[in-house]
């Protein structure tokens, strides 16, 4: 399924609570489709089948806890300048690195932008170091400094034109992310991660088949999800949506040279917007032309819209010297390994 096709054909009002309601905020309790299903009006075996039917349709990616690299090992975005009758070997080469989870083409000179998620900063740079070494290619380093606002968890039963364009205010606040910090998990704890990482069974009793799998009682593993909710490492616990099928596949990663006396001022004002999805500080890097040092991300189903929007930004919000690059190709896109994480 495309996000061309009529991915609403078929769905009900049940089905559209189920898509927006339940992308977080699923109950961490034995029998969590009873649960919805008491709030929803139906049987827990039929939000169940629900579930699964909307995972086939490919309108969920899948269903489980959606977990946050950056507080469990040491995350960056990069980028390198790859010759176009090279493009594809340089892909290989970067793609085949298991701490690499998502890479994109994007139009810029730095036309292929990766992210690299390892068990330390040590062994990220490593990584980075091997890349510049096999390709032959600078890479360009930007780990993420501030957190403004970031949040893939949107509305999408709708005719907005852009993420988040349905959503009520939600907090937005400069949360200072350090390169070094790793998450302190115990040896449950890494056991646990890396059975979720791709998701729970799609089961009545999702939590008792990940302790059958981890031979721990299943109360252990409800107690561990509640409180890596609570530390951070888990972000939510839900039905992970697939924004290019149902309709966002028109995105912009907009770059911008905002004063550093004015970031956190901006960056706070704009990760508030309506239709920016992401927004965040990452460092300039001078000696290597890069002068930005803030990211926002804008997700929209109309590219002339999201380019209307960018206009706005620029025009109200951020009146700073800015560059859009717009992706134009998947190169990859996965869950970060923990494997690799959590191991270290």
């Amino acid at each position: 399924m495309t996000a061309t096709g009529d991915w609403r054909a078929g769905l009900d009002d049940v089905d559209a609570a189920l898509i927006d309601d339940y992308q977080s905020g699923f109950p961490v309790e034995p029998r969590p489709f009873r649960r919805v299903g008491e709030a929803l009006g139906i049987a827990e075996d039929e939000a169940l089948e629900r579930v699964q039917r909307l995972r086939d349709r490919g309108v969920f990616r899948r269903f489980g806890a959606v977990l946050n690299p950056p507080v469990i090992g040491s995350s960056t975005l990069a980028a390198v300048q790859a010759p176009e009758d090279r493009f594809d070997e340089v892909a290989e080469v970067i793609n085949g690195y298991r701490q690499v989870n998502h890479n994109y083409r994007r139009e810029h000179d730095w036309n292929m932008w990766f992210v690299v998620t390892a068990g330390s900063r040590d062994t990220r740079d490593h990584i980075l170091e091997e890349i510049e070494e096999r390709t032959g290619c600078e890479v360009l380093n930007l780990p993420m400094l501030t957190d403004y606002y970031i949040d893939l968890e949107f509305p999408v039963v709708n005719d907005d034109r852009f993420a988040r364009e349905s959503l009520s205010e939600t907090e937005v606040n400069a949360t200072r992310i350090s390169e070094n910090a790793t998450a302190d998990l115990s040896d449950f704890d890494r056991r646990l991660l890396l059975e979720i990482q791709g998701g729970f069974p799609l089961s009545l009793t999702p939590y008792a088949d990940v302790a059958d799998a981890i031979d721990a009682p299943v109360e252990y593993v409800l107690d561990a999800v509640d409180r890596l909710l609570a530390d951070g490492c888990i972000k939510r616990v839900g039905c992970v949506v697939n924004h290019v099928v149902t309709g966002f596949d028109a995105n912009c990663m907009v770059v911008w040279n905002v004063p550093d006396d004015e970031l956190d001022s901006r960056g706070e004002a704009v990760g508030s917007l309506p239709y920016v999805t992401l927004c965040y500080h990452r460092p300039r890097r001078p000696d290597q032309g890069w002068d930005y040092n803030l990211f926002t991300m804008v997700h929209g189903r109309d590219p002339e819209a999201v380019d209307a929007v960018i206009d706005e930004l620029a025009s109200e919000h951020l009146p700073f010297d800015h560059e859009r690059l717009y992706s134009t190709e998947t190169l990859k896109q996965t869950g970060a390994q923990y494997e690799d994480i959590v191991g270290e």
